[in-house]
């Protein structure tokens, strides 16, 4: 355990609104689904540096928020789900799954904190990173579920440098499917990290050499960051993850303070 002196600029404090507890990090909204992650995924809270507090959004599944083409009863259990996490006091909030990109705009505008809901923010960025003459990569669980409406939700202009692949879709990342598919997975789910990592690296490093321009691959799954950095060693460009996001929502809304000297 590393030990600090306190802060020096906590001095005084006072309750914020509404707020229950205090020292929160990043408050994230789970599927109702019982499998397990590997550290660096959304759902395993001891790969990250900073306070974690999950909030199931009750009855939003893989198949009700991914595969249903009627989204709408989703939104709910979402809502409720955000907004206990803003009430515990956690400083902005995310959500397990990229495709909860579908909810971005009406999260953000429910609740008073920052809303992260999907690693597919990262795509304009990353486009404006690697100039109109290269393309982003974007690497879906599945590529037929990720629809126009998620990528307009978060922003990104349809048509422009931007291309979409899908790790499962041909079967080659099965360790995946024995975790987050329902009808096929074992009881209990479970998988292996050298096998699943062997597949993701290969799926996705196809992915790339198929667009010769790619400057930039943002990963939309939750599942994908324990694995990005092998990827980024074979591909060696930049990667956007759920991780990435994760970094940057903490850094933005609990500034780090700076020690050095001169």
């Amino acid at each position: 355990m590393i030990y600090r002196s306190r802060d020096r600029g906590i001095n005084h404090i006072r309750a914020r609104k509404a707020h229950s507890c205090y020292g929160m990090g990043l408050g994230i909204i789970i599927l109702d689904e019982v499998y397990p992650g590997f550290p660096g995924d959304v759902r395993n809270a001891s790969g990250y540096p900073f306070p974690i507090q999950y909030e199931i959004a009750e009855g939003v599944d893989i198949t009700s928020l991914v595969r249903a083409e009627d989204k709408s009863p989703c939104l709910k259990p979402i809502q409720r789900a955000a907004r206990k996490l803003e009430s515990m006091g956690c400083r902005a909030i995310a959500a397990e799954c990229g495709y909860f990109a579908y909810f971005q705009k009406e999260i953000a505008g429910y609740v008073d904190i920052p809303v992260f809901m999907s690693s597919l923010l990262q795509i304009p960025f990353a486009q404006q990173l690697v100039g109109p003459r290269r393309v982003v990569g974007v690497l879906a669980a599945s590529r037929k579920y990720l629809t126009d409406a998620h990528l307009e939700a978060v922003g990104v202009a349809l048509g422009t440098n931007y291309v979409v692949g899908g790790a499962e879709d041909e079967g080659r990342c099965p360790q995946f499917k024995n975790l987050w598919d329902a009808n096929t997975r074992p009881d209990p789910p479970q998988a292996y990290y050298d096998q699943a990592e062997r597949d993701f690296v290969a799926v996705a490093a196809d992915f790339y050499r198929e667009h010769p321009n790619m400057g930039a691959m943002v990963l939309e799954c939750t599942g994908f960051p324990p694995f990005a950095r092998a990827l980024q060693r074979e591909i060696d460009i930049p990667v956007f993850s759920w991780g990435t996001l994760l970094d940057y929502a903490y850094s933005v809304t609990v500034h780090r303070d700076y020690y050095g000297h001169v």
